[in-house]
């Protein structure tokens, strides 16, 4: 999947609710992959690199908290958003539940409208592009709802992948991004893509960024990738 759908790790034991969620995600336009455990949980974080995480606490073996204690410890996932989900009401458990990284916390039983609009404000400050949020950057401007992108107040023209690849560096600005994180991220897992083929596209990204003059913004990081700025 590309980076106009984001990917939303369900880690759910109950099988109805597990439905229920993944229905009503899919329903609001998220690609959506499942866990029934706290051990496939952990697996499928390193997999997919979901863009955040809807956790039941009260799962068998690994719990729901020791699932966000050990993805909020690792450099790597540390910054994936966590909405933890638990039929646990009293003010110590939601306390606990956000020390140990949760990013949010919904009791049980709770409003499927009301867990969208949380997920969907969390992806607001992680993954801005994919909800509609307008990305600026210096004198670059993106609007992910009309797909224009503007520079210095001009117009650029950028093809799809170009688009798609200057929406993930917008979000990170200063992030540097290896070749086969763009691959994950712009063309998806599921489509082999030589490494080259990023290149090329950054080459396309340069020339359409310079198209009116001005400075390259986007900056090669010698064996490790590429950042814009």
């Amino acid at each position: 999947m590309s980076s106009d759908q984001p990917t939303v790790l369900v880690v759910e034991d109950e099988p109805a609710q597990r439905e229920i969620l993944s229905y009503n995600l899919e329903a609001e336009g998220f690609r959506v992959v499942r866990a029934e455990n706290g051990e496939d949980a952990l697996v499928m974080v390193s997999e997919e690199n979901p863009d955040i995480i809807v956790l039941d606490w009260m799962m068998p073996n690994v719990s729901g908290i020791e699932v966000c204690r050990q993805i909020k410890s690792r450099p790597e996932t540390r910054n994936i958003p966590i909405i933890m989900l638990s039929a646990r009401s009293e003010e110590v458990d939601k306390v606990r539940g956000l020390e140990t990284g949760a990013d949010d916390y919904m009791v049980k039983p709770y409003s499927v409208v009301e867990l969208m609009a949380r997920v969907r404000a969390q992806l607001r400050r992680t993954r801005p592009s994919t909800v509609g949020v307008q990305l600026d950057y210096e004198d670059i401007s993106l609007d992910p709802e009309t797909h224009r992108v503007t520079r210095g107040g001009d117009a650029l023209k950028l093809g799809p992948t170009e688009f798609r690849l200057l929406s993930t560096f917008m979000e990170k600005p200063g992030r540097v991004w290896s070749r086969d994180q763009l691959l994950d991220r712009v063309w998806g897992r599921d489509i082999y893509v030589d490494t080259r083929t990023v290149d090329v596209h950054i080459g396309r990204l340069r020339k359409a960024l310079c198209q009116h003059g001005g400075d390259d913004p986007l900056r090669t990081v010698r064996g490790a990738g590429y950042a814009l700025g």
